[in-house]
This record gives C-alpha cells, structure tokens and sequence, in this order.
C-alpha cells in the first residue's frame, strides 16, 4: 500500500514513521509512506502556501495553487484510489473506515492547517474527508497519523499475530473483552479461572459476555450496529 501525505509540517512525522509497527511494515515492504512538503509546491519566493480569507474573517487559508500542483504531480505518478482531506468537520474516522481503506493500494492525506484550505480543493480535488473527533487540533498531521496507523496494521504481515487485528475493539461494533497476563495472582489480585482452564468453548463464551457487557456499559449505541446481538435480543 502506498499512502502519500501532504503537509506544511514533514518533521512532524519523521519519529513515528521510524518507528514500531509502520517501521516494519516500510522495511517489509507492506507500506511504502511519503511525507511530502506542500511548500516544495509553491511558485512564491519564500515558500508561502497561505493567505488571508476573503471574507475577511480571522485566520490564514492553505491556498489551492501549491496543493493542486501536489496532487497533479503526484497523480501523474500513480492512480490513487482516494485523496483524503483530514478535517473536524468531515464524517468521524472508525474501525469500518479504517477497514476499507486498508484494501486500497493508493492513497492521499492532505493535512489541513490554519483556518483549513481553499474551499475548491475540497471540492474539486479530494474523493473523501475524515475527522477523528469533534475537536479542533493545530493541524492535520496528528489525524493523518491516525489515520495512517489505523490502516497499516491491518495490512497483512503488519503485526505479527494477524489474528489480534480481528479481536480489536470496534471490529464487530463490540468494544474488546479484558485482557490479562502473568503473573496469574499479583497482590490478591487474581486473574478470571475461567482464563486459565484451557476450555476454548468457555473462554470464548467468556469473552463474549464480557465483550458485550463492556459494551453495554460504555458505548451501548454500537450495540444498535451489531446484528448477532439484534437478533439474540
């Protein structure tokens, strides 16, 4: 998979794409990440990639010049199968999202920045938007970064136990059972048996119920998104 970001801020990325799980998947070849600075794309002499709005309210606007010439050469490269803009005031960013881009080959992030980008990149320019939560950041570089994470450990041979990606919170709009590890009795406080019996079918069971209780509990509404549960209740 090949995901290409633009942004006024490269540096911003250099420690978490060198890092962890996206390192091993660049270096096995799973996912090839490019930072791209949007102001290399700038025809002005001193780089500058923003202006004011015209309609006079407060706050700088990434012009559409510096983002188009991005995006038109980065399209005669290869075909993409989206060009994301990374903005609050998109559709929120979830497993099912993360799910289905993880099946494309090509994609573009375009993080926003100051009071966001010229209206007619959005809308002649990008295929889809993202928020990652109903908040305002300083820019885009953090939600592309979500983003990007998100979508790399599904790949397969990302993660080394590819099954684990399957048992996430989300995946089946259940959010995860509680997990545990050794030592099985730390301070009194002791790991569920039911862990520990080595019966599947009950340990699965277990999971389950504890899934849903979870779920019940803190995020009730993915339960109305769940259709095993729908039919059982």
């Amino acid at each position: 998979m090949r995901i290409d970001i633009l942004t006024v801020l490269p540096e911003l990325f250099e420690s978490w794409i060198n890092n962890s799980i996206l390192k091993r998947a660049r270096e096995k070849g799973i996912a090839k990440i490019n930072i791209h600075n949007i102001r290399n794309y700038s025809t002005d002499k001193h780089k500058r990639v923003d202006d004011y709005a015209f309609s006079g309210d407060a706050g700088m606007v990434i012009m559409i010049e510096p983002v188009y010439r991005a995006i038109e050469q980065l399209t005669k490269e290869c075909d993409y199968d989206e060009i994301i803009y990374l903005t609050p005031d998109a559709k929120q960013f979830n497993q099912k999202t993360a799910n289905n881009l993880s099946t494309l080959k090509n994609i573009i992030l375009l993080c926003g920045h100051y009071k966001g980008v010229d209206q007619r990149v959005r809308d002649h320019l990008i295929t889809m938007e993202i928020s990652v939560g109903d908040y305002v950041l300083t820019g885009g570089e953090l939600a592309a970064a979500v983003v990007s994470d998100s979508v790399v450990r599904l790949l397969p041979g990302a993660i080394s136990d590819e099954t684990s990606a399957l048992s996430d919170s989300f995946q089946d709009n259940l959010l995860a059972p509680p997990v545990y590890t050794r030592p099985a009795n730390f301070k009194g406080w002791e790991v569920p048996s039911i862990l520990l019996s080595g019966n599947e079918k009950k340990i699965s069971e277990w999971k389950m119920e504890k899934s849903i209780e979870r779920t019940k509990k803190l995020r009730p509404e993915l339960l109305d998104k769940n259709e095993d549960y729908q039919e059982e209740n």
